[in-house]
């Protein structure tokens, strides 16, 4: 079975309004927990992903680093994008 990201809520963890940086935490449908890293300008682009060591990786069941979310990066974006999360995280 296909890993399938769902993003069940998305937080603001760290602003650098002057560079227009932005780092949002995801918690997604199978309570896995993701860093992410946003640029704002010239448009808003994702620039990294990362998963926080809360619980082992639902992909490749590691216990530590790794990458496997980089691959899923543009579903998740789109997610954030499609549901304007982004705008909802911010105005909390």
């Amino acid at each position: 079975m296909a890993y399938r990201p769902t993003i069940t809520t998305l937080r603001k963890a760290g602003i650098n309004e002057k560079e227009g940086l932005y780092e949002f935490t995801a918690t997604l449908a199978d309570g896995t927990e993701c860093r992410m890293f946003y640029n704002r300008f010239p448009e808003w682009k994702m620039t990294n992903i990362n998963r926080l060591l809360t619980k082992p990786c639902p992909i490749c069941r590691k216990d530590f680093i790794c990458n496997c979310f980089n691959a899923f990066a543009g579903e998740i974006d789109q997610q954030i994008k499609d549901r304007q999360l982004i705008d909802e995280a911010l105005a909390n």
